[in-house]
């Protein structure tokens, strides 16, 4: 019982079950494990259920999401009938119910208006969603497209006659006529297939926002992995897809995994998609420069820095004298080092060192001596105890260690 309360933890107040949507979700999976205990595993179907998946999934992907949630590019009425068709077949509700809740997943992402919300946990962006009615109210979306929208509007009208047929019915018949494996195509073409439709497309809104990194922008949950690619036709550079919606792409880069970029990709050259939307480079790197930036600031801080110039004391000519009988002081570059601790670990041996306390330094260091690496003008700064008054000049690279040449800082906001 508390495994349970955990799990459901984040949920919010339920007020009943959507019988329809748990009936599909538990009995294709038992259908699906029947079928794989004791139905006859032929090759042919298992090549069929691989390609009706692809198909399906590409109906989510391809259709409901990059096309009709988000416009990412025009699609020819054949590509359209194609994918709504595909669509229904994976049995995950009509296009314009299924846009609608996306739209407003990405206004609202992560607040209680959002239908997912991944602030309520895993289960419940899964699945909990899906089967449970709550007191959450889905928030607004423009879908007046949606709206307007013929082949949008038909399959809403017709969509259980549509799911029964191509998520049903179709799966069946083509192994039971081509081959005759009737009970393989329900079992597997049409139950198996459809299982892993639905839990593919569900880790887009549950997996994609919890596993990964999130390379172009940290304000939300979503995150970019491979497994979440892998796992959902290429949506799983989700951290990319929220940044840009609009971009037909979730993977921006050449060799990440995105079947559905490579399949709209290729409609566009056959001439059944066009004017294919991206966002434009130059804001798409500045948004992953930010959060390279943001990951170097956070080791920058987690550093012990030199003190700074102006937080040292003024030290005269006297006192360093007096100091460096007692104490190994250097002066290097106007700067006053206490070198004690490191006589035993000097390379040149502690005697250069010892017997030049109280010395301008400066020369030396600089290679009248030794041209020291910039490992040693960065533990040289570390060594700073005070600036000699009346001081030198000194060049601003003997001022500034390597170390300090490229430092990030935070704007302060107005």
């Amino acid at each position: 019982m508390q495994f349970i309360k955990n799990l459901t933890r984040g949920f919010p107040t339920i007020t009943g079950i959507r019988w329809f949507n748990l009936s599909v979700l538990v009995i294709t999976p038992a259908l699906s494990l029947y079928g794989l205990l004791y139905v006859p595993i032929l090759q042919k179907t298992v090549v069929c259920t691989i390609l009706y998946y692809i198909y399906s999934m590409l109906g989510i992907t391809a259709g409901y999401h990059r096309l009709w949630s988000h416009r990412s590019y025009n699609a020819s009425f054949p590509l359209q009938v194609f994918l709504i068709l595909a669509g229904a077949s994976a049995v995950q509700g009509s296009c314009y119910w299924w846009a609608r809740r996306h739209r407003s997943h990405h206004r609202h992402t992560d607040t209680d208006f959002d239908p997912y919300n991944s602030e309520r946990g895993l289960l419940w962006t899964h699945i909990g969603w899906i089967i449970f009615e709550s007191d959450l109210k889905t928030g607004p979306a423009d879908i007046s497209d949606l709206r307007k929208d013929s082949l949008v509007q038909w399959q809403h009208r017709w969509y259980f006659v549509i799911l029964t047929i191509f998520g049903y019915l179709l799966p069946m018949v083509i192994p039971g006529l081509l081959w005759g494996d009737w009970k393989g195509g329900f079992f597997f073409v049409g139950a198996l297939r459809m299982t892993a439709c639905h839990h593919s497309t569900f880790c887009i809104n549950s997996v994609a926002h919890y596993l990964g990194s999130t390379p172009y922008d940290d304000k939300h949950s979503p995150r970019d992995h491979l497994i979440s690619a892998i796992l959902t036709m290429g949506e799983g550079y989700h951290n990319f897809h929220h940044q840009f919606p609009m971009d037909y792409r979730n993977a921006f880069r050449w060799y990440q995994y995105d079947p559905t970029k490579w399949f709209i990709a290729m409609c566009h050259s056959l001439g059944f998609a066009s004017h294919l939307r991206v966002f434009p480079s130059n804001e798409i790197e500045k948004g992953a420069l930010t959060m390279k930036l943001k990951a170097l600031k956070d080791v920058q801080d987690s550093i012990e820095w030199p003190v700074p110039p102006q937080e040292l004391p003024i030290v005269t000519w006297e006192t360093f004298q007096e100091e460096s009988q007692t104490r190994t002081l250097l002066l290097i570059s106007g700067f006053i080092h206490d070198a004690s601790f490191f006589l035993d670990s000097h390379p040149g041996g502690p005697a250069l060192l010892t017997r030049n306390s109280g010395n301008d330094m400066t020369a030396s260091f600089f290679g009248g001596i030794y041209a020291h690496s910039h490992a040693a003008h960065n533990l040289l700064a570390m060594m700073r105890v005070g600036i000699l008054a009346g001081g030198v000049e000194v060049p601003a690279e003997h001022a500034i260690p390597p170390s300090q040449h490229l430092v990030i800082r935070t704007r302060a906001s107005h």
